[in-house]
């Protein structure tokens, strides 16, 4: 179904917003998990890690200004799986 607030929002523009949306937040998820494993006792990187946490949240909050522009033009918010890769 088509919002009723869409106008001049092209479909490609849509998509490439919803694309950069879920790499934040792939960037925000990889960043917390090293973050974790920095902080772990056994590697005792604590500062490295606050940064990385730090890294994280920024990332979250890029996407989440995204989905705020994205709702603000009548696009649609897709999210993907976060997929496993080298974790």
């Amino acid at each position: 179904m088509a919002s009723q607030v869409r106008q001049n929002y092209h479909k490609d523009c849509e998509d490439a917003v919803n694309k950069q949306i879920n790499l934040e937040l792939y960037s925000s998820y990889v960043y917390l998990s090293m973050s974790f494993y920095f902080d772990r006792d056994d590697v005792a990187l604590r500062h490295f890690a606050e940064f990385l946490k730090e890294q994280s949240h920024e990332e979250q909050e890029h996407a989440e200004k995204l989905m705020e522009f994205q709702n603000k033009r009548g696009g649609r918010i897709i999210l993907q799986d976060i997929k496993v890769g080298f974790l």
